[in-house]
């Protein structure tokens, strides 16, 4: 783990880093908070031990100059001279998480460097947690796309996107054929990896900057930014293709195919709200389920 060091006494700084080095930790230097701030802006720190009293930028201030910037936390232990209560207490204020008195005891500190590590660590794991339950929050569970609400998000600031900066939007609402079918011959573990195998093929027929989640039972929608209607029924036949070239396998030996069927359409028709879209492919949807299944309809005309 590396370390900032802000002191400006040459023979406290030395005594600092050694102590420190030989522990194992790799010790960065700043001759005074300036420094140490100017250094901060550049590599940021988990872990900092700062004098108090310095010139052009004392510790109080390097402390409240990192609070007001930092993304992740940083542990910070504040060297001083001073032992009175009242200072101390301000220190604490500004934002130090320890603090030792000059002289320093070489153990102390390595014991307060060691706790800030332990908080560290525990900052992370509550970081990692809270990421974990916002992708749980955003994502279905069974698919691992977007669920509903998540891609109604993504839609809504698209759609807004398109009427400020007039450019075309398509969107795909797209239904796996006779799947309740599926799920009352074969069982809902094969029902469950038909929808599975479904949205692997819409992940990899993706661009970068295209959503794709679950509407809903066996409904999928796609919201393709700068795509026009021509190229987005392009793409769901593509998805049509491909979806009926995979195959399940059942444990008696057999396979069962896959099939889709899709409606597309496009802001290019002058649609008021998100809603009015979406409902036209939905339409498009319908008609591809009244003419057949596993085919591609296009809403063409206006809303």
């Amino acid at each position: 783990m590396k370390i900032l060091v802000a002191e400006d006494e040459p023979g406290s700084r030395r005594l600092v880093k050694m102590v420190l080095s030989a522990a194992g930790y790799e010790v960065v230097e700043a001759v005074d908070g300036q420094e140490a701030w100017e250094i901060f802006q550049r590599e940021p720190f988990q872990l900092i031990v700062t004098d108090w009293m310095m010139p052009r930028l004392d510790g109080a201030g390097l402390i409240q100059n990192i609070r007001a910037i930092q993304k992740s936390y940083t542990y910070i232990i504040m060297l001083t001279a001073i032992d009175g209560k009242p200072k101390v207490v301000m220190g604490l204020e500004a934002g130090a998480d320890e603090y030792l008195t000059k002289p320093f005891n070489r153990q102390e500190l390595l014991a307060r460097i060691a706790s800030g590590k332990r908080i560290l660590r525990l900052e992370e794991q509550l970081t990692e947690a809270r990421q974990q339950v916002e992708v749980l929050a955003m994502h279905d569970g069974l698919t691992g796309l977007l669920n509903r609400r998540a891609i109604e998000e993504h839609a809504g600031a698209e759609f807004k996107m398109v009427a400020r900066k007039e450019r075309p939007m398509s969107v795909i609402m797209l239904d796996v054929d006779h799947f309740k079918n599926v799920n009352d011959q074969f069982g809902h573990a094969i029902g469950d990896q038909v929808l599975r195998q479904v949205a692997k093929v819409l992940q990899e027929n993706s661009r970068g900057y295209d959503r794709v989640g679950r509407w809903g039972g066996e409904e999928f929608l796609l919201i393709l930014p700068d795509t026009e209607l021509r190229d987005a029924a392009l793409v769901a036949e593509r998805l049509r293709t491909q979806t009926a070239g995979t195959k399940i396998p059942l444990e008696s030996g057999e396979s069962i195919s896959v099939q889709i069927s899709l409606g597309v359409a496009c802001t290019v028709n002058g649609f008021p709200s998100l809603a009015k879209l979406i409902e036209a492919a939905d339409q498009s949807l319908y008609k591809a389920k009244q003419t057949g299944r596993n085919r591609v309809c296009i809403h063409e005309s206006e809303p």
